[in-house]
């Protein structure tokens, strides 16, 4: 992105702020709707919605706003931490994606779970960074009402990227309250955020808006200024309900990637040190979003714009000794897209049946996906620079039959169809052409008793991979002949699962679950990216618990273990994939404002090599969040790493070489925790 574009973007961001900050001031003084009467307040969770005879499979579910509202959350990225089972780290600067893990996939910035905001995919397919790539650094969390979840290749409405789950995330339509935030923390660490709802033209008007700087506990300054920007408006008319949603998002940064612990044995980085100073990123995001709903019919289209510029440097100077390994990656996008669905109900022979069909479509006119050489950011070779055309259709449908009072099943497909056109700087690695696939899913499930329901499911899925892959034929700088990849590897599974409720106020599911991936995308380090691999099997069990022990106090508890292996050769482990992960916490909602929250994150040890021979380290974090609120103000105090953990983030083993080192070096390299770090937050609500 050039200067006078970053200007724009942030100049109009800034005039959102204000207006915010002036609709504020004037809805607080024309209003004076806020009492310090003694209201009870209610405090709904998500976790305790009663799901028997709704849900599909064990392994879905909802997470309310009060699920969260007093979570302490380190990055926005931290939000999927919600769904049980699923971590979220970093391994590279604050603005950049977050690394995901979840069923004992390393699904590095999104490959196998997939993620919309209200119906609009985040997912980033032939992406100049990772295939899939997904960024949640655009979402405002204040805003977000629900998270909805599901796991597994059995949902007829999701195709891509969705093997390992999915996500949803749903905004406000309109705020309770409108408020305004500020909050400051070490290591430079500022953050203003606003929501502000009111009647307009008969409808309710949503308006947030947040800015961020943060330089971060390294030696090397973050240096992050974000800025983020949303706006909703909704207006029902009789049985239709319409919607618009605009966002804009830029960031930029510098970063510090994972560092080689041979130089921190030496001395010469220390654990929060770099390699490379010149390492960072900047992403513009823009989008716009209409919708309708009935009760049977749901129609969305959209619109998109991404712009992203990212500089890494993983081996130092091992393919370059004299002007290094550093380099960029580039990616600038429009999308066009939308989505379509209908519902309804009939009756068979006494038998109730839910039908629908559905279908979506999505073009991304990539004018640019590049990687360059570089030193001191400047580039000294082109690798690849290409344009891609991608062209995605799916459509599906889905029968649900009401067997009796307690039995159901449900069947259906998916069918996907992907085309595209690469035009490449090297002629010999252009092309076009389209690839479809068939996904059957199978649901079924049995309520045993009111307070019990077991579940079956089974489905295919698949992920696309990148189009440039499917599209090579030579090597972008040797020249030398390469085979293509796939455009689709598909994956199939199967669940078992059990829900109990046994009363309104506890809930538990366990799930059992087995997931064959056709091809495995896995990092590489020397490449800064990663490759598709060997086909791989996982089997794995998942467990999830709340409680609401009291009206003012709440326990949620997870954990997940999975064993992940290649196909072939056989049993070679998958680098990456986490065997254990638990989770759980206890929040705190007294009815004299005090709030409070604890959470605890264990993130097991995982092999960083195929031969299991060299392995991460477990990771064991403690937040902890504590507030008070009073009349139309609250303070929030959130302490992160509690007991200042000295962990890792994430760990990769491969070969580097450092400036002066004769040769390469097999090696650890590792991102690290971040240390104990104190945020104080201050709203104020009108």
């Amino acid at each position: 992105m050039n200067n006078k574009t970053a200007c724009i973007i942030k100049g109009t961001l800034f005039v959102c702020l204000s207006a915010a900050c002036a609709e504020a001031s004037a809805a607080e003084n024309e209003e004076a709707t806020y009492e310090n009467s003694e209201v009870d307040k209610i405090v709904v969770y998500g976790r305790a919605e009663q799901l028997i005879g709704t849900a599909t499979s064990a392994s879905e579910g909802i997470v309310g706003y009060d699920d969260f509202t007093t979570r302490p959350l380190l990055r926005v990225g931290e939000l999927v931490e919600v769904i049980p089972g699923m971590v979220a780290t970093q391994h590279s600067g604050t603005g950049k994606a977050n690394q995901y893990f979840l069923r004992g996939f390393n699904l590095d910035h999104g490959t196998d779970f997939f993620a919309s905001f209200e119906g609009m995919p985040i997912n980033l397919p032939t992406h100049g960074h990772g295939q899939g790539y997904l960024d949640l650094n655009f979402i405002i969390p204040e805003v977000v009402e629900t998270v909805t979840y599901r796991k597994g290749p059995y949902s007829p409405e999701i195709g891509d990227f969705s093997s390992a789950g999915s996500t949803n995330f749903k905004i406000y339509d309109r705020l309770e309250r409108n408020f305004a935030e500020i909050g400051i923390g070490e290591d430079g660490y500022y953050r203003f955020v606003s929501g502000n709802s009111f009647d307009l033209a008969g409808g309710d008007f949503l308006f947030a808006a947040e800015g961020q700087l943060n330089n971060g506990p390294w030696v090397l300054d973050d240096d992050l200024r974000k800025y983020n920007a949303l706006a909703k408006y909704t207006r029902d008319h009789g049985d239709l309900k319409a919607e618009v949603l605009a966002t804009a998002y830029y960031s930029k940064w510098n970063s510090t990637d994972q560092i080689p612990h041979r130089a921190v044995l030496s001395g010469m980085i220390d654990e929060m040190g770099y390699i490379d100073d010149d390492l960072g990123g900047e992403t513009t995001r823009l989008s716009l979003s209409s919708k309708v709903t009935t009760d049977n019919l749901k129609a969305q289209v959209y619109a998109q714009y991404y712009d992203f510029d990212l500089f890494s440097n993983f081996t130092y100077f091992l393919d370059d000794p004299v002007m290094g390994d550093e380099f960029e990656q580039v990616d600038n996008r429009s999308i066009w897209g939308g989505n379509l669905s209908y519902q309804d109900q009939l009756n068979i022979d006494d038998v109730d049946v839910e039908w629908e069909v559905g279908g979506s479509l999505r073009y991304d006119r990539i004018g640019e996906v590049g990687l360059y050489k570089t030193a001191s950011r400047i580039r000294h070779q082109t690798v690849r620079n290409d344009r891609v055309d991608e062209l995605a259709l799916g459509a599906y449908g889905n029968l649900t039959a009401f067997l009796n009072d307690d039995f159901r099943v449900s069947g259906g497909f998916r069918v996907d169809r992907y085309s595209y056109d690469v035009t490449a700087q090297r002629p010999e690695n252009s092309g076009s052409s389209n690839d479809g696939v068939l996904s059957p899913k199978f649901s079924a499930a049995y309520r045993l008793t009111d307070a019990a329901e077991i579940y079956a499911n089974y489905g295919h899925g698949f992920h696309s991979n990148d189009v440039r892959g499917a599209a090579i034929s030579v090597d972008p700088v040797s020249g030398d002949p390469v085979t293509a990849a796939p455009l689709i590897a598909k994956s199939k599974g199967a669940e078992f699962g059990v829900r109990l409720e046994p009363m309104e106020t506890v809930n538990f599911t366990v799930a059992g679950f087995w997931l064959d991936v056709s091809s495995e995308l896995v990092f590489v380090g020397d490449a800064g990216g990663t490759e598709a691999n060997d086909g791989s099997r996982r089997y794995g069990v998942e467990f999830s618990g709340f409680w609401q022990a009291t009206d003012w106090l709440a326990f949620d508890m997870t954990a997940a273990s999975t064993d992940a292996k290649f196909k072939l050769p056989a049993d070679f482990h998958i680098p990456g994939s986490v065997g254990g992960v638990m989770g759980g916490g206890a929040t705190l909602t007294l009815d004299n404002g005090i709030t409070s929250s604890l959470r605890v994150r264990h993130f097991g040890s995982a092999p960083l090599i195929e031969d299991n021979s060299q392995r991460s380290k477990p990771l064991t974090l403690v937040n902890f969040g504590v507030g008070y609120e009073f009349d139309a103000y609250k303070i929030d105090l959130d302490i992160f790493n509690l007991f200042n953990s000295k962990a890792r983030d994430i760990s990769y083993f491969y070969e580097s070489q450092l400036q002066g080192e004769a040769g390469p070096v097999a090696d650890l390299h590792y991102h690290p925790v971040e240390p104990f770090t104190v945020r104080l937050s201050f709203r104020i609500s009108y």
